[in-house]
């Protein structure tokens, strides 16, 4: 069973770039409680989340709704799509996610992603 608890950011996204996105890099914390809240690009999400097997399935998830640059508008259309819908989750290692979906996506485990230094 994969361990999901825990800040995860964003190393990659299909059909968005991440380089040089330190302000917006996109990253998803997931607590025990089946709550999830992170950055989607611009906007800050927050909704639920269910592991069942290999499927994860966010919602409802909800989010601010803020205008950004294209190229975190789209880092933020591409995730809001990944949470939309099932995925098939993997992690190669304690610290790797894999989100295979309409959207495929690598995140790593990061305390720190949030902003919060502790």
């Amino acid at each position: 069973m994969v361990d999901l608890a825990g800040t995860w950011r964003f190393t990659a996204l299909e059909g968005a770039e991440l380089d040089g996105a330190e302000r917006s890099t996109p990253f998803l914390t997931f607590d025990g409680d089946g709550q999830v809240f992170g950055l989607a690009g611009v906007n800050r999400v927050r909704g639920t989340w269910r592991l069942d097997g290999p499927t994860l399935t966010f919602g409802p998830v909800v989010s601010t709704l803020m205008a950004g640059p294209p190229d975190a508008m789209t880092r933020e259309h591409q995730v809001l799509r990944l949470l939309g819908e099932p995925v098939q989750v993997s992690a190669p290692d304690g610290d790797t996610l894999e989100l295979d979906g309409v959207v495929h996506a690598s995140l790593v485990r990061d305390p720190h992603a949030d902003g919060d230094p502790s």
